[in-house]
């Protein structure tokens, strides 16, 4: 959570005040759309001012979210938007700045600034669309694209291993970690909310339909009749439990999920794991990243992992307190002159 000015009693905004006056260019039916709406709904519940929110993007379909929410912006250049993103905030800790970006930009060119990030934790939310295609570029396979993806740049189907971006925050100690889907904006906003409140980094993957280029990616996970046996809905302190009727369950040997049925009379809810999101190392939330890739696993859909780490601007402005404490306010013209100085003649 951004320490923003925050006073419910005189800032009272609707959805409306953050629609710009922009025409929004994305595809009839992209799930952009829903996502846009979700956080236009959702922000002013938190009772801050418009002006005190930031939104920064990079290069892609997602990366023109700037120009549709009536709040300052940058769409900077492709894959660098965390580089703006924390100047922006270590210049103005009192800001809530956002990071929009896809899986192309975030994971691609952009993921060195994305690891770094986070591993840095700035007080920032990172929202990743995540479509598992170029869609700006009209549909080569990205980062997340599935082995096999048949695209205009992968006639023959790709022979990439994707990248789970779960996976990749959790390895750089991602402090919140979560997960939502565009189609289930119920369950999206308050993923929206849980972002908002983190301190430190948050990083929320959406799966996201690209109706164009890869339509119907997450429709097992949207459809009526197999949401049920693909989705894990995760709250803390509780059993892992999904598929219809509450039949099945996710049980731990050691450290291997393995999905168990619950209407046999071998297994029941007291055997399954439970979920944790305040676990102290990655372990447990990594497991729930990787737990897709096996048929007939169900994706996790919320929060991951959710504990306290120092947040970066709070180290540097320490630091800044501390210099200037031992020598003065400085100037920067005698740093520049300071120590050894060549002139080019």
């Amino acid at each position: 959570m951004s320490e923003v000015v925050q006073n419910p009693e005189t800032v009272k905004l609707t959805a409306k005040d953050f629609v710009s006056d922009q025409d929004v260019r994305w595809c009839p039916g992209c799930g952009d759309y829903a996502i846009l709406a979700a956080i236009q709904r959702t922000l002013p519940e938190f009772g801050v001012p418009r002006e005190n929110f930031v939104f920064i993007s990079g290069i892609g379909c997602s990366s023109r979210f700037p120009y549709y929410m009536n709040t300052y912006g940058m769409h900077t250049i492709h894959g660098r938007a965390p580089a703006f993103a924390s100047g922006v905030k270590a210049s103005n800790p009192d800001l809530s700045v956002w990071i929009v970006t896809g899986d192309g930009d975030g994971l691609s060119i952009g993921g060195n600034h994305f690891v770094h990030t986070i591993r840095r934790n700035f007080d920032l939310n990172i929202i990743l669309f995540n479509n598992e295609i170029y869609g700006l570029t009209k549909g080569q396979y990205s980062p997340t694209s599935e082995v096999g993806k048949v695209t205009k740049s992968t006639p023959m189907g790709s022979i990439d291993t994707p990248l789970k971006p779960t996976s990749i925050a959790l390895g750089a100690e991602a402090a919140f970690v979560a997960v939502g889907i565009d189609r289930d904006t119920k369950h999206l906003q308050e993923m929206i909310r849980r972002t908002y409140r983190h301190k430190g980094t948050s990083f929320l993957e959406v799966y996201q339909n690209c109706v164009i280029f890869n339509d119907g990616a997450f429709e097992a996970l949207t459809d009526k009749d197999t949401k049920p046996d693909n989705v894990l809905y995760l709250e803390h302190g509780k059993p892992l439990v999904f598929g219809k009727d509450n039949s099945k369950g996710i049980r731990m040997d050691g450290f291997s999920p393995e999905v168990v049925n619950l209407t046999d009379g071998k297994y029941s809810v007291n055997d399954l794991a439970v979920h944790d999101e305040k676990a102290k190392d990655t372990t447990w939330a990594t497991i729930l990243s990787r737990m897709n890739r096996n048929a007939g696993f169900p994706h996790p859909i919320g929060v991951y992992r959710d504990v306290e780490r120092p947040c970066y601007e709070l180290g540097l402005e320490n630091q800044i307190k501390l210099a200037q404490a031992k020598k003065g306010p400085g100037k920067l013209a005698d740093l520049l002159n300071d120590g050894d100085v060549w002139i080019n003649n």
